[in-house]
């Protein structure tokens, strides 16, 4: 029998696993669990209707002044409410217009953080 915190999303079979593959550590399930909350939209999840930032609902706002501020406080705000195991150490966000490594339409954030099984950083991108 296999052990573990919580699936790993997407869903795979995995036979170590048994029917689908699992997150072993503290430190997996805190960056599956960042990386949901960017992604969600507001509504979209049951019962918890505000729970999300839902950057998709961003991404053609490119043009807006105070965009990436607005999506900063956005993310620390829902991490403060719903993660409050996850420390953030820092909050950026990413356009063509910002960064000229980021491909036009598309918008990038990578947040710097600390969690139960230490520093570790994530980059969402959508597009």
């Amino acid at each position: 029998m296999a052990y573990g915190y919580a699936p790993k999303l997407t869903l795979e079979i995995a036979s170590e696993d048994g029917a689908y593959g699992l997150l072993k550590t503290p430190a997996e399930v805190a960056r599956q669990n960042l990386k949901m909350l960017v992604l969600t939209s507001p509504g979209e999840r049951v019962m918890i209707p505000d729970f999300g930032v839902g950057i998709k609902r961003y991404l053609f706002e490119l043009t807006s002044v105070g965009l990436e501020q607005t999506i900063r406080q956005r993310i620390i705000d829902q991490v403060a409410k719903y993660l409050p195991y996850i420390v953030l150490n820092s909050v950026s966000v990413l356009t063509s217009q910002t960064t000229p490594e980021v491909p036009d339409n598309t918008l990038a954030v990578r947040i710097s953080y600390r969690s139960p099984g230490g520093p570790q950083t994530l980059e969402v991108k959508v597009s």
